[in-house]
């Protein structure tokens, strides 16, 4: 084996960050089934494991672990042909193609990668089901991970991913990118994929760090490999709202790990770049008045990266862009948004009374952020006795999040003595 370097302590974990849902992809096209796929997955890293530390890193790992995974693969169809004549013709078909590692280049990643987002999210699966499966498969997240982003439980997450597999295989759902045609009513569900994706590297909804980058780096990719192939306006609304957010990533974490809120961050921190492409493409989809909800939240977050100091923010213009979004989206997240916004525009008061009507809705009642509005209005208005029952610490589900409601709570227990 020639070898680039030997590897050194986290080398392996940080390929199988960088390579293993891209290789998967690729064995998910030579196998034709996700389970094998996966399974082959963890046998070309285990290979990695054993291997790498004596012999050293190939100078290209991805065709390392396609090849290796491809022969697991092999080895496993081998075992199933004894019992099971079915398995032959996939066995044979793999066996015969043994491409050369150049085939296996960045840009068959990328068709593969897209191929597998398609096929998660084919309509003939249920609207849960396309998006459980292409976070998990397409993106790595755990079934709890996914399981957090529906606000489900990780038995029912698991149950729409096992069931939307068994759908493709019974049914043969094609491993392919739609065709133009078929294009519109495949994109949608895509589009929330990976703003799933995103949200949950940007403000991770538990763990021990508040921001997962690789998630929301990879979110970004999958956005600009999307623009690339569909230039349509809400794609390029939804990669202007990821680059926007993305823009004050680095200033929404304190020294010490902890979240710092809008209002209180060092917009010098903010990375301008991303910002001005942002903007750019938030101007190209607002032009051609085709746009959708992803859009509006990159019109609202454009508000606040265009205001200079926290003061300057248009807390007008940007309710009047939540009324927009609450007609296109009309979710409680959205209405709670909504909430602040006019508090922030009129009075803690007025926000405090729409948030209530949602909690007394039971909606958002197991949502930590819906309770720290409310008590951070109540803080903003003078009750500080109400505001500190109203945190909500033990809902909080992120380590950061809990340390911050605790920091905030003594800060205010502090100010009553």
């Amino acid at each position: 084996m020639n070898v680039a370097e030997r590897p050194q302590d986290g080398e392996i974990e940080a390929v199988y960050r960088a390579e293993s849902r891209g290789v998967f992809a690729t064995l998910v096209r030579l196998v034709g089934d996700f389970d094998l796929a996966e399974e082959a997955l963890q046998d070309a890293f285990l290979a990695a494991v054993e291997q790498w530390p004596r012999d050293g890193v190939p100078p290209n790992p991805r065709a390392w672990l396609i090849s290796v995974g491809k022969f697991k693969a092999i080895d496993v169809l081998r075992r199933r042909a004894r019992a099971d004549r079915s398995v032959k013709e996939l066995l044979h078909r793999l066996e015969a193609a043994m491409p050369r590692p150049d085939d296996w280049d960045s840009g068959t990643l990328l068709d593969d990668r897209l191929r597998l987002i398609f096929t998660c999210c084919h309509p003939a699966l249920s609207f849960e089901a396309q998006i459980a499966l292409t976070l998990r498969e397409v993106c790595g997240l755990t079934t709890e991970q996914v399981a957090r982003a529906f606000l489900t439980s990780p038995a029912t997450i698991a149950k729409r991913i096992v069931r939307a597999k068994q759908k493709i295989r019974v049914a043969r759902i094609p491993y392919e990118v739609p065709s133009r045609s078929d294009l519109p009513d495949r994109l949608d569900s895509v589009l929330q994929v990976v703003y799933l994706v995103f949200t949950e590297g940007y403000a991770a909804t538990s763990g021990p760090t508040l921001v997962q980058a690789d998630l929301s780096g990879e979110a970004i990719y999958l956005g600009r490999t999307l623009l690339e192939a569909f230039p349509d306006a809400e794609v390029q609304g939804l990669l202007a709202l990821m680059l926007l957010h993305e823009s004050r990533r680095e200033a929404r974490i304190s020294p010490d790990g902890l979240p710092v809120l809008l209002e209180d961050q060092d917009r010098s921190l903010w990375k301008r770049e991303l910002i001005e492409e942002g903007m750019v493409l938030l101007e190209r989809a607002l032009a051609t008045r085709d746009f959708g909800c992803y859009t509006l939240q990159a019109a609202i977050s454009a508000e606040h990266a265009q205001a200079g100091t926290a003061m300057d923010t248009s807390w007008a213009k940007i309710a009047g862009l939540y009324d927009m979004l609450l007609r296109c989206t009309p979710t409680p997240v959205v209405e709670l948004n909504r909430a602040v916004a006019i508090a922030m525009r009129d009075t803690p008061e007025a926000g405090i009374r729409l948030i209530d009507s949602i909690l007394q809705r039971g909606e958002l009642h197991d949502y930590y952020l819906a309770h720290s509005a409310r008590a951070g209005l109540l803080r903003r208005s003078g009750n500080r006795r109400e505001a500190h029952a109203a945190y909500a610490l033990s809902l909080a589900q992120s380590e950061p999040a809990r340390r911050f409601l605790s920091t905030r709570l003594k800060e205010m227990a502090d100010t009553a003595s």
